[in-house]
């Protein structure tokens, strides 16, 4: 069991923070996912707040960097943030969860899927409401070879912690189960100009499949560049290619191009009217983290109705429940459990 004092509340708001990418090549995932919190502080303040008082949202822009992550949340901290939602990019969680941990605040994220932040017993206060990358490894390789009966594969990563943790899995998971090889194992450097260098090795490899590890603004080049030179290599990736940033980027080449990503609830009656609302707020259409982050906000009201400590009970099954939870996130903060996840193809 762990449990953690409630944050003492003397102020007249309770003051909530959201920290992401909000600039910088992965910004639509912060900026995304911020819109979630937003309505979400919306609809707490617009329903009597917590326990009684406003919810004032502050920010922080890591530009899903660690380095810069350790100092948005020592500013955080330092400006008296009492919860915190996120961090994005799991490379950026990490680091700054040092911080959150030393200042006794809970961290809640729905994006950071890197397993050590649940699975290492390094970050006790950490919870999240996305599958881990080892669930997301093991549907990818299991889809590679029984559905795209591949017998050769590629594993590159942007040697960060999210993309290399997560090509590692699979490594691991491709030994496992056997029947397929891996012929090329490597990092490049993310934001890099030029990719032919492994483009070439991939080429020369034989793979039939290239597994990415790592985010949209990287694999985009690669993609484009790969069917440039004409190379035909199935390319598949996790939830760091999923939703229209991919696309957005590499235009016709994303075709075919295949993600990992939650479950659709579009025929979920809640998640039609949150999507109307955002909708009518924003004059768009959802980006793939604006709703799922809605769960990770919605906890904050429930221990804080009573004084005392925050009580979660081990996990596996649900840690945290609350009237707040969104119908399809039966598993709101987790640390062991697999949420559900599928395998989608592009289609430009």
């Amino acid at each position: 069991m762990m449990v953690l004092a409630a944050p003492g509340f003397a102020s007249d708001t309770i003051k909530v923070a959201n920290a992401g990418a909000l600039s910088g090549d992965l910004a639509p995932y912060g900026i995304s996912a911020l819109r979630g919190v937003e309505m979400a502080v919306e609809d707490i303040n617009a329903n009597g707040g917590i326990l009684g008082k406003q919810v004032e949202l502050m920010l922080g822009d890591d530009v899903c960097k660690p380095e810069v992550a350790v100092n948005v949340a020592t500013k955080l901290v330092s400006d008296g943030a009492q919860m915190i939602v996120g961090h994005v990019c799991s490379g950026a969680t990490i680091a700054a969860n040092k911080i959150y941990k030393d200042a006794n605040l809970i961290l809640i994220s729905s994006s950071a899927t890197n397993d050590d932040l649940t699975l290492s017993g390094e970050h006790s206060n950490f919870f999240r409401t996305i599958s881990n990358d080892g669930a997301q490894a093991m549907l990818m390789t299991s889809f590679a070879k029984d559905d795209l009966k591949v017998k050769k594969v590629a594993l590159i990563h942007d040697k960060g912690d999210y993309g290399k943790g997560q090509m590692e899995l699979a490594k691991t998971a491709f030994e496992k189960m056997g029947g397929v090889e891996i012929v090329l194992f490597e990092g490049v450097t993310t934001g890099a100009m030029d990719y032919t260098a492994i483009v070439q090795k991939i080429k020369r490899s034989g793979a039939e499949l290239v597994m990415w590890g790592g985010y949209h603004s990287d694999a985009s080049k690669i993609i484009q560049l790969m069917r440039k030179k004409r190379v035909d290599t199935l390319f598949m990736g996790a939830d760091g290619i999923y939703g229209d940033n991919l696309p957005n980027l590499a235009g016709e080449f994303a075709e075919g191009v295949y993600a990992t990503g939650p479950n659709d609830t579009s025929s979920n009656p809640l998640h039609q009217a949150l999507t109307k609302e955002h909708q009518e707020n924003t004059e768009k259409t959802p980006a793939p983290f604006s709703l799922p982050v809605i769960p990770a906000c919605r906890p904050w009201q429930q221990p804080l109705r009573k004084p005392g400590p925050w009580t979660m009970m081990p996990c596996g099954p649900p840690c945290l429940k609350s009237p707040w939870i969104l119908p399809w996130d039966p598993l709101v903060l987790t640390k062991t459990a697999i949420l559900s996840v599928r395998v989608f193809p592009y289609t430009v």
